[in-house]
């Protein structure tokens, strides 16, 4: 639990240094599959992105926050459990390489808080209504001045230790994002 509440101290301290310019906002949906066939969606709000800083070892990085709802069902059509998840996380991305000269190819990654309505769900006891939301992610910009991607994430959500129970939920999920 150490490691990501000072992660996220370190990168909220960023997005607040000078060396931050904002200049625009944007969304996403991602479609998210889970373990035990659970399946969902994501909705996600951007109010600052494509903001750069400079972070020691690591250079020029983009920071933003991304703000979102989840929304997860697990089970059969007819008989299957939904629950929901409100998130605020910042986010790291990194160019390494370029297609086609033209497309910034870019990994991702974001220590986030989460409130999900239901400890019980998918069959697990997550212990806590609270929850951190971690990603590891590669995206791809393209479009008219690279202000849409496609992103292929892992997302994983965990109490930290928390909680007396600590299974964590896991997704793969692609995500389609937009600036505006």
């Amino acid at each position: 639990m150490g490691c990501r509440l000072y992660f996220c101290l370190f990168i909220t301290l960023s997005l607040f240094s000078g060396a931050v310019t904002a200049r625009q906002q944007g969304y996403a949906i991602d479609f998210l599959n889970g373990e035990s066939s659970t399946q969902g969606v994501r909705l996600a709000y951007r109010p600052y992105v494509n903001q750069v800083a400079e972070i020691p070892v690591l250079g020029k990085v983009d920071l933003y926050w991304e703000l979102s709802i989840n929304f997860w069902e697990y089970g059969a059509q007819n008989n299957h459990q939904t629950n929901y998840a409100i998130s605020i996380s910042p986010v790291i991305s990194k160019q390494f390489t370029t297609l086609w000269d033209k497309y910034p190819v870019k990994w991702e990654a974001g220590i986030g808080i989460s409130l999900v309505k239901d400890r019980e769900f998918a069959g697990k006891n997550i212990g806590s209504h609270y929850q951190f939301e971690d990603r590891l992610g590669v995206k791809v910009e393209f479009g008219e001045n690279n202000d849409s991607s496609l992103a292929l994430r892992y997302m994983h959500y965990s109490n930290g230790g928390l909680g007396s129970n600590n299974p964590g939920m896991n997704f793969l999920n692609i995500a389609y994002a937009k600036t505006f």
